[in-house]
């Protein structure tokens, strides 16, 4: 019996799940990251200038460590590869404009309503099959989220209306890397939307450029471009192990990670809502 439960314990689709929770919970850790470094960084640097720095440097850093052996963009099915660039750029453009008209609370909640979106995009369009009791466990995530960010409608039509929008482009994007992983490495699905984003975020950018001026700017503009690098490599990593709209549900873990980040080093305080909405 000892022996049957342990070889059960390590059959290839227990270590699946596993490895697929690890890396989009390590995604979703220096998501967190990445939201800290960009709150420190301050208001001189606008969206649009993090954005093209992101994108480009990303972009940059690829090429050059792949690009010397072989063509880079050399991907299987570069029409879904750029759709994924666009749609990936659209969900962030969606959720900076929702949080520009809406209090963030408001914005970010509606829009962390992704996983639900790609629960209904993966059987539509990806063939993923999805459960009552999977459904159930996205509506309780989503309530732990309203909960932390202490919830309320809040704002404008057209900005609640741009959240959801944002969240429906994401649920799509990693429904999309779900399907590009079958013959795609992660680099090349993270190459194009950094390719992407570079290009729409770039006439903005370029209007009014904001360049770092001090040490401690240089250095948390590159804990940006690192940390969002990696931070996607493990996601789309991850698509290989797990189901489009699961891997969404473990990348809401940002949230939690983001508030015990905020609690440590920003002191934040600790309130029941955050207790519960993130054991939720």
């Amino acid at each position: 019996m000892k022996l049957k439960s342990t070889a059960k314990a390590l059959s290839p689709r227990h270590s699946s799940a596993t490895v697929g929770a690890l890396l989009m919970l390590a995604s979703a850790f220096l998501f967190a990251v990445l939201d800290g470094l960009i709150k420190l960084l301050g208001p001189p640097f606008r969206i649009w200038d993090i954005a093209f720095y992101r994108f480009a440097c990303g972009l940059a850093i690829l090429v050059l460590i792949i690009g010397r052996k072989h063509n880079p963009f050399a991907g299987h099915n570069r029409k879904l590869l750029i759709i994924r660039g666009i749609s990936g750029s659209c969900a962030f453009l969606a959720l900076v404009t929702a949080i520009r008209l809406i209090p963030i609370s408001t914005a970010l909640v509606l829009f962390f309503s992704f996983p639900a979106f790609a629960a209904f995009f993966s059987p539509l369009f990806f063939k993923e099959p999805i459960t009552w009791a999977e459904i159930v466990s996205v509506g309780i995530a989503l309530v732990g989220v309203a909960l932390i960010f202490d919830f309320r409608l809040q704002g404008g039509l057209l900005g609640q209306a741009m959240a959801v929008l944002g969240g429906a482009f994401a649920g799509l994007t990693v429904g999309i890397i779900k399907k590009l992983r079958e013959k795609n490495g992660p680099v090349v699905i993270y190459l194009y939307f950094c390719l992407l984003g570079s290009v729409i975020s770039f006439p903005a950018f370029i209007a009014h450029p904001q360049f770092p001026q001090v040490t401690s700017e240089w250095l948390m503009l590159g804990g940006i471009v690192c940390s969002a690098l990696a931070a996607q490599l493990l996601m789309n990593q991850g698509f290989r192990y797990c189901k489009s709209w699961e891997g969404g549900l473990f990348l809401m873990a940002e949230v939690v990670f983001t508030s015990i980040l905020g609690i440590l080093f920003l002191g934040e305080p600790v309130t029941w809502r955050f207790l519960t909405g993130g054991f939720l």
